[in-house]
């Protein structure tokens, strides 16, 4: 079991701080895998699906210490501080960890669709064409979970799209990652709309409080059609010593897609376990959502991996991000 004290030190740590920092080596004994990631978002079900039937188990490799580090950040600083072997997160954290690792490998695909959506009170206007939609944000104050976010990204590339600045031709309120605040803000008039990611549109809905007005993975903006978003991602220096217990995590991870993509009964029921005190209709929205995002395997796919690398560099998101053959698990960094 990893050392607590290793794993405090890893999450104190800041994105300036790592750049001076060289990756350590696992500290987990062979056979064990400790994985971090954010939260207990939509994008890290097929983890808990995984965990849940037995399968990382079953394929020969057991999970240590499983920390939810609140931030993509802290995701990194714990696997450059080696408390971690991989880290569960968004295609946004891997590229800000290769701007200071070029040793940064993805390698497990989780969710490909970018799962953010624009969400508007019932109030709200319904123009027909996405860029009669976007123009009527135009103006507008909303909602995103705070500056330099995957919610900002989003609502910069609609604008960008239709040729305006989301800076200066919108209010831009960060509300955190609260849902209940989200909604809460919504509800009150605070916001006009809000850009969050899942399952916040089907809460909305559920509660009967707006709408998903447009949504990149019902296939609203083409730009992000398949595009790569949640990811599982660690450091060379790190799958150097465990190639077979990543091998075997896959083998796990598939297994738990193959469910996903199942019986739709059952997806429910883990789905309900997985998001505690979520409205039944929301579960019951997210079940069919969840077959369109969540590839068949494990594998990163170039023309997805290519659609999010775009994305980032065009919205700003990221000034630079490595290439598929870069950045994919066991091709060497040129």
């Amino acid at each position: 079991m990893t050392d607590r004290r290793t794993l405090l030190k890893a999450l104190a740590a800041t994105p300036l701080l790592l750049a001076g920092c060289a990756t350590r080596y696992s500290t987990t004994p062979p056979g064990v895998l400790n994985v971090g990631q954010i939260s207990n978002s939509v994008a890290f079900f097929p983890l808990f699906v995984a965990e849940e039937r037995g399968y990382f188990a079953a394929e020969g490799v057991q999970l240590g210490e499983r920390p939810r580090l609140g931030t993509g950040a802290k995701v990194a600083a714990a696997l450059k501080g080696g408390s971690i072997d991989l880290g569960a997160g968004v295609i946004t954290d891997a590229f800000n960890l290769a701007k200071i690792d070029d040793g940064t490998r993805i390698v497990t695909s989780l969710v490909t669709e970018y799962y953010v959506d624009i969400v508007v009170p019932p109030s709200f206007e319904e123009p027909g064409t996405l860029e009669d939609k976007i123009a009527a944000l135009v103006g507008k104050q909303i909602g995103i979970t705070g500056p330099g976010s995957g919610t900002e990204a989003l609502v910069n590339h609609l604008f960008t799209s239709i040729g305006r600045n989301a800076a200066t031709d919108s209010t831009l309120v960060n509300l955190g990652g609260a849902a209940t605040s989200a909604i809460g803000a919504l509800k009150a008039g605070r916001v006009d709309a809000l850009a969050f990611f899942q399952p916040i549109a089907q809460q909305v809905e559920a509660a009967h409080a707006g709408r998903t007005y447009i949504s990149p993975v019902r296939g609203d903006v083409p730009t992000l059609r398949g595009a790569l978003h949640g990811v599982v991602f660690s450091t060379q220096k790190l799958l150097d010593r465990k190639p077979a217990e990543l091998a075997a995590f896959n083998r796990a991870i598939a297994r738990a897609m193959t469910d996903i993509h199942g019986d739709t009964g059952q997806v429910r029921d883990l789905l309900g376990k997985y998001l505690e005190n979520t409205d039944a209709a929301a579960l019951e929205a997210l079940v069919p959502i969840l077959g369109r995002e969540i590839p068949q395997t494990p594998q990163v796919e170039r023309t997805s991996y290519d659609t999010a690398r775009t994305f980032h560099l065009d919205s700003g998101l990221v000034k630079k991000a490595p290439t598929y053959d870069e950045v994919l698990a066991g091709r060497p960094a040129p």
